[in-house]
């Protein structure tokens, strides 16, 4: 059975900012996805990891049937239907890395929507601003069932597919980014980490230092304003000023998000914001996975970052 696939994704600007309201931009990402499918379908080798998400499934449809009886006004599932496909076999199918921040529990969310959802809104209607708020509540409260707490962002950039941008809590809308220059000089960049994130604990840490009115205020008028002008940079096309403001988030996220950043890329992180040949900041919530690079040299960023796995996501 031929199932849809849904692609990984990137948050480009507004990590843990769009919690309190900062603009976000993100942004598909087709190196990774995912599709549900049966165990006669998995490679023998990796049986074991399609039982295992079997299994996790078999949880997920206990809470989606949960949420269906407590929440009909918000969403609905064929629950019997799904229980069934999950008792044959069906298991997601993913090269969505997990605990990377790239959306791995967003493209199942959207897989399971896609498929079992009733009176689904599809990516084929006219998507209003009210069928989007309306998909982003509903995804959230499936993707709480991982995270503890989530935007439902994820999930709904997966589903749609499209550039996302937020430009408050109620106000989302897709948008276009500028066309990518295949052998642009400047990139934007993943680099690994090498080490698995936890999006809960990174989110604990966050509303713990939220209670700091120090912190609360550098998020305000730092934080989320330089957030703001990264995004608008970067969809009008200005590029210098888009690395100018980038530098400016870079060093924010340094000195006030420390235990988001794995202690051995402190040093890293900090040499590329003193010499200049790179940009790092969060990609998701932190804590490991990926770290997003923007540089305007990617070769010279390349040569600095000799012996790190770095992946490009987009070139200018």
């Amino acid at each position: 059975m031929k199932r849809p696939l849904f692609y990984s994704k990137i948050l480009l600007f507004g990590e843990y900012g769009i919690i309190k309201d900062s603009k976000g931009l993100a942004i598909p990402y087709n190196f990774y996805n995912g599709a549900l499918k049966t165990f006669d379908e998995a490679d023998p080798n990796k049986l074991e990891e399609a039982r295992k998400s079997n299994r996790a499934l078999a949880d997920f449809s206990v809470y989606l049937e949960q949420l269906s009886t407590e929440n009909p006004e918000i969403v609905t599932f064929d629950i019997a239907q799904l229980k069934s496909d999950i008792a044959e076999g069906m298991y997601f199918d993913s090269s969505i890395p997990q605990g990377y921040g790239v959306g791995s529990s967003g493209a199942l969310v959207a897989a399971i929507y896609h498929q079992y959802a009733h009176d689904k809104i599809t990516v084929l209607e006219n998507l209003t601003r009210e069928k989007l708020l309306k998909l982003k509540t509903i995804f959230g409260k499936m993707e709480s069932f991982f995270h503890g707490t989530s935007s439902g962002l994820d999930p709904l950039n997966s589903y749609l597919s499209l550039p996302i941008l937020i430009k408050s809590k109620d106000h989302i809308e897709p948008t276009g980014i500028p066309s990518q220059a295949i052998n642009g000089k400047g990139a934007v960049f993943l680099l690994d980490s090498g080490v698995v994130g936890e999006t809960a604990p990174m989110v604990r840490i966050f509303m713990e230092k939220m209670k700091n009115e120090g912190f609360q205020s550098m998020l305000k008028t730092e934080f989320i304003e330089y957030t703001n002008a990264c995004i608008d940079d970067f969809l009008k096309g200005n590029i210098k000023s888009l690395f100018s403001n980038v530098k400016k988030l870079s060093k924010v996220v340094l000195n006030n998000f420390k235990p988001m950043i794995p202690a051995e890329f402190h040093t890293l992180w900090k040499q590329g914001i003193d010499t200049g040949d790179y940009f790092l900041k969060l990609c998701g919530s932190g804590g490991g996975g990926y770290m997003l690079g923007f540089t305007e040299d990617l070769e010279k960023a390349k040569k600095t970052l000799a012996g790190h796995k770095i992946e490009v996501v987009y070139q200018f």
